[in-house]
């Protein structure tokens, strides 16, 4: 019988630790980082064509999603800005390391050309 018990113990053990491991990794996730781009686009024909496919590529390449980008849409005040872009991140870190990256360098240099850029991020509310 004490085969048995332990057998029980060990199992019901190992349960515990597991869920417990679980609910550590999903604690550990946290929130998402959404990147909000103010934008005041002076080339329309460069940015449409030429900047925003080679960012967005960046922007998936480093696990980004584009949430939303098009002329801000005035609810109260008037805009001082002709478009605004909000993407998701899962860290500030992976946002950092799309910023500085190689990819997104070079279409920037291309964005240049065709408006300037403000560029903030803001912390996401873990789900209740």
């Amino acid at each position: 019988m004490k085969p048995v018990l332990y057998g029980s113990l060990w199992l019901a053990a190992g349960i515990v630790a597991g869920a417990a491991a679980v609910e550590t990794i999903h604690a550990q996730a946290g929130a998402p980082v959404y990147q909000i781009s103010l934008q005041n686009v002076t080339n329309q024909d460069v940015f449409s064509k030429e900047f925003v496919p080679a960012a967005r590529a960046s922007i998936k390449q480093y696990g980004g999603q584009v949430l939303a980008g098009s002329k801000p849409i005035a609810i109260e005040g008037a805009p001082s800005v002709t478009r605004v872009v909000v993407n998701r991140w899962d860290s500030l870190d992976q946002l950092k390391k799309w910023h500085a990256s190689p990819e997104y360098k070079k279409a920037r240099q291309i964005g240049d050309k065709a408006g300037k850029y403000q560029i903030f991020a803001v912390e996401g509310v873990a789900a209740q």
